[in-house]
């Protein structure tokens, strides 16, 4: 069969390890994935099998992403998968001191890419150089962000009260975004902004155009005699 797979990525996979189970069960070496997702992160990652895969490259750019940014806290990846190397106090931060600087990051935005990541610059990956302890001047990339919105928390609390009181600093955005936009730099940038720093504690990716995670099937549940029921037919 040529078609798709909406697959619900696990955390602890690459996108590629993904690739290679479903290589398995579904006894074929003809597949691919859209937008890669990093390890840490969950949800929607689009899977295309047989002739499909020429189609990946017209995959729809905007992208949903559920995020917990953790403020006060700095890593070399700009996640949890990287080392701390800046700690700061973060109990200044309200709300209502976030909101105004969020808007800042909406539209048509450069960003500088993070130091791990696959992009290739001197014919070289980024990350690649990155664990050598190589630094190198990262160009500056232009992004496209549609929409950030603070999600509510479970504790309800006036929106003045410092963030330490709910959740240790962490806040719970959801963000519309074009393609190649790395949300986790966005997570260091608008900590950055604040004066205190931040990092991507936790990502799930919701939606890639008609692909919603709430149709997603996750890969505990596919096995080499029921994956047709869950791939649909694109050519």
């Amino acid at each position: 069969m040529d078609g798709f797979l909406n697959l619900n990525k696990p955390q602890n996979f690459t996108s590629h390890d993904c690739v290679a189970k479903l290589r398995k069960i579904l006894n074929t070496k003809k597949i691919g994935h859209g937008g890669t997702l990093d390890p840490s992160a969950t949800g929607v990652l689009p899977i295309a099998i047989g002739k499909a895969t020429r189609l990946l490259q017209f995959l729809p750019t905007e992208k949903a992403y559920q995020g917990k940014i953790r403020f006060g806290v700095v890593t070399t990846t700009d996640d949890l998968e990287g080392d701390v190397i800046k700690k700061t106090s973060a109990k200044h931060l309200t709300l209502e001191k976030i909101t105004p600087f969020l808007k800042d990051f909406i539209g048509k935005i450069e960003q500088i890419p993070p130091a791990y990541s696959a992009i290739k610059q001197q014919g070289k990956k980024l990350y690649e150089l990155a664990r050598k302890g190589i630094e190198i001047k990262r160009k500056p990339s232009q992004i496209e962000i549609y929409k950030i919105e603070i999600l509510p928390r479970k504790i309800s609390r006036d929106p003045l009260t410092p963030l330490r009181s709910a959740q240790d600093d962490i806040l719970k955005l959801k963000i519309s975004c074009a393609s190649g936009t790395y949300i986790r730099t966005l997570a260091n940038d608008i900590g950055k902004a604040l004066g205190c720093g931040a990092y991507l504690q936790e990502l799930e990716r919701t939606k890639i155009g008609d692909y919603k995670l709430e149709n997603a099937v996750v890969l505990e549940k596919l096995n080499s005699e029921n994956w047709q029921k869950f791939c649909f037919q694109s050519c």
